[in-house]
């Protein structure tokens, strides 16, 4: 088994999406909405960090811990752990030669951009199927004076569809009337 060992800073060039969108609208258990905040652009470059890098080439592996921090453009997320799993013959995150199959977001995570916020235990974005999933005891997104909270949010990427599930009972929401935008 090779793998590589990288202290303090790790800065590595990962070229796939990890994130996107906030949500609003809701009912009952579940709500569906279209989403529009958090993403993270193809041609900006992904910067991240973490106080260790760990890396699993023959296992196609890396594993981040420790303040792990993921900035693209006015998209930030941060996380104790993220682990990414990669495909592709002789591929290596090093030199940016790897496919992103799925990464695991562990330890508290939060996502932010403008506006938006979304805090969660967990996180995972699958990349064959476009789809970034949150989940923990509670979910919580904001937008300004907007709260929404849940257990599991759901975002499908391609379509910017979501979906917020409720912890068993309800999905809570609280709607400032003043954080609408003025009609025209």
């Amino acid at each position: 088994m090779t793998y590589r060992r990288y202290q303090t800073t790790a800065t590595a060039v990962i070229a796939a999406g990890l994130m996107s969108c906030l949500a609003f609208a809701a009912h009952a258990q579940s709500t569906t909405s279209n989403m529009d905040g958090l993403k993270l652009s193809k041609d900006q470059p992904i910067q991240i960090q973490s106080d260790q890098l760990e890396i699993k080439d023959q296992e196609k592996k890396a594993f981040f811990t420790g303040n792990v921090q993921v900035v693209q453009g006015s998209t930030t997320m941060k996380a104790g752990k993220m682990t990414v799993l990669y495909t592709g013959e002789g591929a290596s995150v090093t030199a940016g030669a790897a496919d992103i199959d799925k990464i695991f977001l562990d330890d508290t995570v939060f996502l932010t951009s403008g506006t938006q916020q979304a805090t969660a235990e967990k996180g995972e974005f699958d990349m064959a199927t476009q789809t970034f999933t949150l989940e923990g005891k509670q979910v919580v997104l904001s937008q300004g004076a907007n709260v929404f909270k849940g257990c599991k949010l759901t975002v499908l990427m391609e379509t910017g569809q979501a979906k917020l599930d409720a912890c068993g009972g309800r999905v809570e929401i609280m709607l400032d009337p003043k954080s609408r935008p003025p009609k025209q």
